[in-house]
C-alpha cells in the first residue's frame, strides 16, 4: 500500500527558473523571441543541420553496452542489434579506461564492473566476433587510451578484410573533460593533447570517415554543470582541441568535419530542446568567425545524446521509464544525430536485457508513432523555445569569453576554474533538492513503498578468467617481437612522430594496453592534480 503520510511542503520559489537559473515568465509572446532563424540546413544551423532532418535519415539508436567479459558483451551486442539497435556503443571497465591490464594490482576488484574488460587484441577479436564492421557504426567511450582502442578496432577490421575507409564510428578521445569532471585520466594534459591530435592526423590518412573526437558536455552535466555551463565549457574545450591541432600542423578545414559532440539531455524539457539549437548556432559561428571556416560540413555540429544518468533514481525506479522517454523526446525535438536512452534500472546496477530492450522500444515509439520525425525543428517558432535558445547562447558565449580571458581551457582546468564552477552548480542543485525547491518525484515528494527490481551483478569469476587468459596470451606470443615494438613506441614518444603507427604494430603483436601505456607513463609521467594557483 502506498504511504498516506502528508507530503512535505516545499519552500516557496520566489521566481520560477529553468535548471540553469534562467528566469521563466508566466507567458511568452512574439516580442520575447528573436527574429526567425534561417531554415534547417543553412548557417548557423540553429534549426537543424539537414533541410529535412529525420525525413532524410533517422537518428541512430545507439545503446551503450559493455560488462564483464568480451564474450558476454558480444552476446549483448548481438541481442541489441537483433532488437532494432542500429549502432554499437561500447562501455569499457575502469581498468581499461585507466590504461591498466586486467591482471594489474590497480585493476583488482574492478575488472568488468562498469564496462567490458579489454587488455589486448585478443579481447577485441572476441568482442567484435561475428559483427560486420563495414555495416555498423560504432562509438567507443574511451579517452586516455582512446588511440589504443581505436587501433585495436582497426586491426580487427583488417582481419575481416575491411579497409579503413569503410569504417564508420566515433572514439570519444576527449581528455579535457576528464580533468574537469570525470577523473579517468592517465597522462598530464599536454602530452594527452598530443595523443588526441595524433589521432586526428592518423585518421585523416587511414580512417577518413571516422569521427576522431566526441567533445563531451555529457560528463560535465553529470558532474553538476548547468545547461549553460555544459554548452560554454564544451565549446571552450573544442577551441582548445582546434588550437592544439593547428599547433601540430593540421589544417582546421581538413579535420573539423570529423569533430563531433556528446551532450546530456536532462528533464527541463524546453531548456534542453533550446540547448541543442543553441549548440549548433555557437559551433557554426565559432568556426566561421574565429577560424574563417565556411565549409558547411565543418560548421554543421553533429552530436550524440544520452539521457541523464544522474537523473535516474533508485527510489521508485519505474518512474525512470517516464523520465527517459521525456528526455529522449526532448533530444529528438532538439535534432540529435544519435541517441542512447538509459535503462530504468541503471541507478541500481547494470541494465537487464528487458530494461535495455525497453529503452530501444522507447526510441522506436518516438520515431514511428509520434510523427515528430516528420518535421524539421517542430519546436521552432515557439516563443518560449526561441527565447531560451537566445539566452543559452548568450550565457554560453559569456562563459567562453571568460575561459579565453583565463588563458584557454587547459589553463582554466589547471587553475581549477572549471572544476570549481561545476562543483558550485552541483552544490546549489543539491541544496534545492534537499530544501524541496527542486522536486524529484519519489525522492523528496510523493514517496511510496519500495519497488522490487532485479539487479544484474557481475560475477568475480570474470576477473579470474580474464587474468588467466592474459597469462596464456603472454606465454604464447613472441616476447622478443613485443619488446622490439614497445621500444619503437618509446622512441616515438620521446620524439615528435605520430604515436599511432608504432603503437599499432605493438598491438598487432599482442602487446597489451597496460604495456603500451606503461611505456608512455615512463616518458610522459602520470597526472596528479596539484596545488591550484
Amino acid at each position: 500500500m502506498a504511504s498516506t503520510a502528508p507530503e512535505p511542503t516545499p519552500e516557496p520559489s520566489p521566481r520560477p527558473t529553468t535548471d540553469s537559473g534562467l528566469p521563466l515568465k508566466p507567458v511568452y509572446r512574439a516580442a520575447d523571441a528573436r527574429a526567425e532563424a534561417a531554415p534547417p540546413g543553412e548557417y548557423p544551423f540553429t534549426r537543424g543541420i539537414y533541410p529535412e532532418m529525420y525525413r532524410r535519415r533517422p537518428w541512430t539508436i545507439r545503446q551503450y553496452a559493455g560488462f564483464g567479459s568480451a564474450a558476454e558483451t558480444n552476446r549483448r551486442f548481438r541481442y541489441l542489434l537483433g532488437h532494432g539497435q542500429t549502432g554499437l556503443s561500447v562501455a569499457f571497465d575502469l581498468p581499461t579506461q585507466m590504461g591498466h591490464d586486467a591482471d594489474s594490482p590497480m585493476a583488482r576488484g574492478e575488472v568488468g564492473k562498469v564496462g567490458v574488460s579489454i587488455s589486448s587484441l585478443k579481447d577485441m577479436e572476441t568482442l567484435l566476433d561475428g559483427i560486420p564492421l563495414a555495416e555498423v557504426s560504432t562509438s567507443m567511450t574511451i579517452n586516455a587510451p582512446a588511440a589504443l582502442l581505436l587501433l585495436l578496432y582497426e586491426l580487427v577490421a583488417e582481419q575481416q578484410g575491411v579497409s579503413g575507409d569503410r569504417l564508420n564510428g566515433t572514439v570519444q578521445n576527449d581528455i579535457l573533460k576528464e580533468y574537469a569532471a570525470r577523473g579517468t585520466y592517465v597522462f598530464p594534459p599536454r602530452p594527452s593533447m598530443r595523443l588526441t591530435t595524433d589521432v586526428f592526423g592518423y585518421c585523416k590518412e587511414r580512417l577518413p570517415n571516422w569521427n576522431t573526437i566526441s567533445i563531451s558536455g555529457y560528463h560535465l552535466r553529470e558532474a553538476g554543470a548547468t545547461a549553460v555551463q555544459e554548452l560554454g565549457f564544451t565549446m571552450a574545450h573544442a577551441i582548445a582541441y582546434v588550437e592544439a591541432a593547428r599547433a601540430a600542423g593540421l589544417e582546421v578545414g581538413a579535420f573539423a568535419p570529423r569533430l563531433s559532440f556528446f551532450f546530456a539531455v536532462f528533464s527541463d524539457f524546453f531548456e534542453e530542446v533550446a540547448k541543442f539549437r543553441a549548440a549548433r548556432t555557437l559551433w557554426a559561428r565559432l568556426l566561421k568567425e574565429r577560424y574563417g571556416i565556411t565549409d558547411p560540413r565543418a560548421q554543421a555540429l553533429r552530436f550524440h545524446t544520452q539521457t541523464g544518468g544522474s537523473t535516474l533514481t533508485a527510489q521508485q525506479p519505474h518512474n525512470n521509464i517516464v523520465r527517459v522517454a521525456l528526455q529522449a523526446m526532448s533530444a529528438v525535438l532538439g535534432g540529435t544525430q544519435s541517441l542512447h536512452a538509459n535503462s530504468f534500472d541503471e541507478a541500481l546496477g547494470l541494465p537487464s536485457e528487458m530494461a535495455a530492450t525497453l529503452s530501444v522500444r522507447t526510441q522506436q515509439i518516438i520515431a514511428h508513432e509520434t510523427n515528430v520525425a516528420s518535421v524539421a525543428d517542430p519546436m521552432g517558432g515557439s516563443y518560449l523555445v526561441e527565447a531560451l535558445t537566445a539566452q543559452l547562447e548568450t550565457g554560453a558565449t559569456a562563459l567562453i569569453e571568460e575561459v579565453d580571458r583565463r588563458g584557454g581551457a587547459i589553463a582554466a582546468i589547471e587553475t581549477g576554474f572549471t572544476q570549481d564552477a561545476v562543483q558550485e552548480s552541483a552544490y546549489r542543485f543539491q541544496q534545492a533538492v534537499e530544501t524541496g525547491r527542486r522536486v524529484v518525484v519519489g525522492v523528496n515528494r510523493f514517496q511510496g513503498d519500495h519497488e522490487a527490481v532485479e539487479i544484474v551483478k557481475i560475477s568475480p569469476k570474470h576477473e579470474r578468467e580474464q587474468v588467466e587468459a592474459l597469462k596464456r596470451l603472454r606465454d604464447g606470443r613472441d616476447a622478443a617481437q613485443v619488446e622490439a615494438r614497445l621500444a619503437e613506441v618509446r622512441r616515438a614518444a620521446e620524439g615528435n612522430a605520430n604515436l599511432l603507427p608504432p603503437m599499432r604494430e605493438a598491438l598487432r603483436r599482442y602487446a597489451t594496453i597496460g604495456e603500451v601505456c606503461g611505456v608512455l607513463r615512463q616518458v610522459f609521467g602520470e597526472y596528479r592534480p596539484g596545488t591550484r594557483s
